[in-house]
């Protein structure tokens, strides 16, 4: 999206206990043995690692840092692919830093999270924008800044410990059922921001301005300003592309309402995966029932305050 390149933009952003995995073991010869959800694969040496459409994010790591020997190379995520909670991104990050485990190669945060942004939107022309990367790397509550074309900035956020655990209690996260490739949306928001649409470039403003005050309202407590703010960032994303929304994710936030829910919003580019609800402590409960009956399934999740690790077994 060029709107930051031009305005400056921000995001808001947690990190949750459902992880990416990789774990990898070196070879006596130059092939690279991969098992993932995509099922096995084999690739003799790294010539044959060609970006062809099958495991192209495994091949374009190995690309980016091929380790001096072959590998045995295991990957697994929690989150399926096009969940908005930027599985992807996370497993690109995990990959890259277990390499760099292996070759001995020290990379601060920085410097892993704009490797993984590299891979993924310049190597493989992926679209999409820089958080998940930045996020899954630093771990925890952060606001993220994004200056100009290449100036990132990591701010953790020292959320007190007693509204942490109320907005956990108040918080639910519903699989929709639903997964989607978030690069169409996406190009129509960067087409709809590049004709220079009032209403479109107004409504990217007030999204980053609802950003700024949700961190306020975050640290310092005031959660039901939290819960309207929710609310009202989904009003204003809504509207940006076709596909961000459909008949079956209305009906399921109007639902959530119904049953007593303060807000609700997809997380990610929109179109499928992850629901999150804020609700009230006491209707949690029966609102989670609620969205079980519709279809919905609520997964318990915890803030994970860590980003990515990398761990040597004997």
């Amino acid at each position: 999206m060029p709107y930051p390149v031009d305005n400056g933009g921000c995001v808001l952003s947690v990190t949750i206990d459902l992880f990416s995995f990789a774990s990898l073991r070196p070879r006596g010869d130059s092939g690279y043995n991969v098992s993932s959800d995509e099922g096995p694969a084999r690739y003799s040496t790294p010539e044959d690692l060609v970006l062809d459409g099958h495991l192209d994010l495994v091949k374009a790591c190995l690309q980016d840092m091929a380790p001096h020997t072959g590998l045995d190379l295991h990957l697994f995520c929690d989150a399926p692919p096009g969940s908005g909670l930027g599985s992807s991104s996370a497993l690109v990050v995990a990959m890259l830093a277990a390499v760099a485990e292996l070759n001995h190669t020290p990379l601060t945060p920085y410097e892993l999270a704009e490797r993984a942004y590299r891979v993924e939107r310049v190597q493989l022309q992926q679209v999409g924008g820089m958080q998940d990367q930045y996020a899954c790397t630093f771990g925890g509550f952060n606001f993220i800044e994004f200056l100009g074309e290449d100036r990132v900035v990591v701010n953790p956020l020292r959320v007190p410990e007693d509204v942490e655990s109320e907005l956990h209690g108040s918080l639910l996260l519903c699989y929709t059922g639903m997964t989607r490739v978030s690069g169409g949306i996406l190009k129509r928001q960067v087409e709809g921001y590049r004709s220079g649409r009032p209403e479109f470039v107004d409504s990217l403003g007030r999204i980053k301005a609802l950003t700024l005050e949700m961190k306020e309202a975050l640290l310092t407590g005031d959660l039901m300003s939290f819960a309207e703010i929710l609310d009202e960032s989904w009003q204003a994303k809504r509207g940006l592309a076709e596909g961000i929304t459909n008949a079956r994710i209305e009906e399921l936030v109007e639902h959530a309402k119904r049953s007593g829910a303060l807000a609700g919003k997809l997380l990610g580019a929109g179109g499928g995966g992850y629901l999150l609800l804020f609700c009230p402590f006491d209707r949690r409960p029966a609102i989670a029932e609620a969205m079980e009956r519709a279809g919905a399934r609520v997964v318990r999740f915890n803030f994970a305050p860590a980003g990515v690790q990398t761990w040597r077994v004997r």
